[in-house]
């Protein structure tokens, strides 16, 4: 592996540390998270087909309560008005003093009501009336099935100057991959478009070659789905787990302007919150390790 930047490589360190985690809409995930995750943490909140959003508000009041940052999913084709959009909101300011939220299209065809698209509901004016500080939008690096790469790429130029109108921050949070190449190459499409949001890298928690490959092909991902299979083939049936080691990795020996724009980690805990936080914990300290032999051998090499 090439040599990491010491000072990209402390950077990402200090961005994994801080990574945010996702939890389901269905099911309580608050004891394993108190065990496994220091509060302050910012929690996603899934927003599944189906789900009832007075449900999420009550999850996102219970991370709260519980010392958590709660930032839950809006799915603009789930809303099934607007008015219901402007209760979502005014429920999860009110009740769960919920900043920041995610905002997606939503994993179904047919929109119930009248947002196909995350900006149909930038253009609904509601956001910026509710007090919310903060925006995440999706980013999908190996595309996605309903979306055009040009037409994603338009998005974001306009997720761009909505912010700044708005005065809210707005960043983008990417679906995981199983290679880093995907990742820096979509982020160098960013940059030629002068698309210059923050990037918080969605990372594959640990969890088995199979729960992987299930996730992966339920969430669209593309030609970095050939390392998970890589992995199996080196080790026959690999029975342990897989953690996102490669990706990072892949990152961290990148050129430091190939990753400037990377702001933060979201980990998507496929296989449990405990092993989600187990490897957070560990792979920030093997990082540094790594910096510090990179640099003990720089200095060996030019005494």
């Amino acid at each position: 592996m090439t040599a990491p930047d010491h000072a990209s490589s402390g950077e990402l360190a200090a961005l994994l540390s801080a990574a945010s985690v996702e939890v389901s809409s269905r099911g309580n995930q608050l004891a394993e998270l108190r065990d496994n995750f220091r509060p302050g943490t910012d929690v996603t909140i899934t927003f599944l087909p189906g789900d009832n959003y007075r449900h999420n508000v009550e999850t996102a009041a219970a991370l709260r309560r519980a010392g958590f940052n709660p930032v839950p999913h809006i799915a603009a084709r789930e809303m099934p008005s607007r008015e219901a959009l402007e209760d979502f909101l005014a429920r999860a300011r009110g009740e769960a003093d919920v900043t920041r939220v995610l905002l997606i299209a939503g994993d179904v065809a047919a929109a119930k009501g009248p947002y196909r698209s995350s900006l149909d509901v930038c253009a609904s004016g509601l956001i910026e009336g509710c007090g919310i500080a903060r925006l995440s939008v999706a980013g999908h690096p190996e595309g996605h099935p309903y979306l055009t790469a040009a037409s994603t790429l338009t998005g974001f130029e306009a997720w761009r100057d909505w912010g700044q109108q708005a005065k809210i921050h707005v960043d983008v949070m990417t679906q995981f991959c199983f290679e880093s190449a995907p990742i820096l190459g979509w982020i160098g499409e960013l940059d030629a478009r002068g698309v210059n949001l923050p990037v918080i890298v969605g990372l594959a928690g640990p969890a088995s070659p199979a729960t992987l490959t299930k996730f992966a092909l339920r969430c669209g991902i593309g030609n970095s789905m050939r390392s998970l299979r890589s992995q199996i083939g080196r080790f026959g049936r690999l029975l342990t787990d897989t953690g996102p080691d490669d990706v990072v990795r892949g990152l961290q020996s990148a050129p430091q302007t190939a990753t400037a724009s990377i702001a933060g980690f979201h980990l998507f805990p496929f296989g449990g919150l405990r092993k989600a936080a187990n490897w957070l914990r560990a792979y920030p300290q093997e990082m540094l390790r790594q910096m510090e032999q990179a640099a003990s051998r720089a200095d060996l090499q030019n005494p």
